[in-house]
């Protein structure tokens, strides 16, 4: 069956788009069909992939365009990506405008959710990369997925905006029938400053049920893949950053056999 993750945080620049981009190269890897959508209206994930969000006919706005959501309309949304076993539904700049679209039109939060059950012969996983904004296209990310990654950068801010993220997480889950699961990762991390290992030190008290094992260090490595539009796996499967999320990915993977 397929296995929807969603990657969310409500503070920026604490490496979403690395996150669902690494592991959807991982995935890819081992012989599982990936998709990635994009519901961030900055588009990075889309940009990381050679496409420009200012310039595409289709993108995963159309969805939210329609009350119904038809198979045939959202295959035209699919675009191929650098890896063969990776596909791309894109984001464009016009999502930044569906905040305003929500107020008038009800049930906007489950559009991204009806759109993916018509793929679900097609895919082995779908990961979501979603804005650092609460609004619609988080809760589309939030009521579609089966598992919420939630990667935080090991300093004291983006610890403040953890802090959010999980009333938020607690807020969703009183809706629901099955409480979303969600792993905390916790990402530039830097072990020759104090500053990372106090954050790491404070993720691991507050949060101990959730806190990944693996640690993502800062790696260079994952600037020099996204410059060529590469999965950094296929860039350097050796490098610090891929051996951390291959350890997360074991973990996800693991968990998924025991449910």
């Amino acid at each position: 069956m397929m296995q929807v993750w969603a990657v969310a945080n409500q503070k920026g620049g604490v490496g979403k788009t690395t996150t669902a981009v690494t592991l959807a190269g991982l995935l890819a890897e081992v012989g599982y069909r990936v998709l990635l959508v994009d519901l961030d209206p900055h588009g990075s994930m889309t940009s990381y992939f050679r496409y420009d969000p200012d310039e595409l006919e289709h993108s995963v706005y159309d969805l939210f365009e329609q009350v119904k959501v038809e198979q045939d309309q959202v295959r035209q949304l699919i675009l191929d990506t650098s890896h063969d076993s990776i596909q791309l539904i894109p984001a464009s700049t016009a999502l930044a405008t569906l905040e305003r679209k929500a107020v008038a039109q009800e049930g906007m939060g489950l559009q991204v959710a009806k759109a993916l059950r018509h793929l679900q012969a097609d895919y082995d996983y779908v990961i979501m990369d979603s804005p650092p904004v609460l609004g619609v296209l988080m809760v589309n990310a939030l009521a579609a997925c089966n598992h919420l990654l939630v990667p935080v950068q090991t300093e004291f801010l983006a610890l403040k905006g953890l802090e959010r993220m999980v009333r938020t997480i607690e807020m969703i889950n009183r809706a629901r029938r099955n409480k979303l699961a969600y792993t905390i990762v916790p990402t530039f991390y830097d072990r020759r400053t104090q500053a990372s290992v106090n954050s790491l030190r404070e993720l691991h008290h507050h949060y101990a049920d959730h806190v990944s094992n693996a640690v993502v260090p800062v790696d260079t490595k994952f600037r020099n893949a996204s410059l060529k539009g590469l999965v950094p796996s296929s860039l350097d499967a050796g490098s610090r950053g891929v051996h951390a999320y291959a350890r997360l990915l074991r973990t996800l993977l693991e968990r998924r056999r025991q449910e």
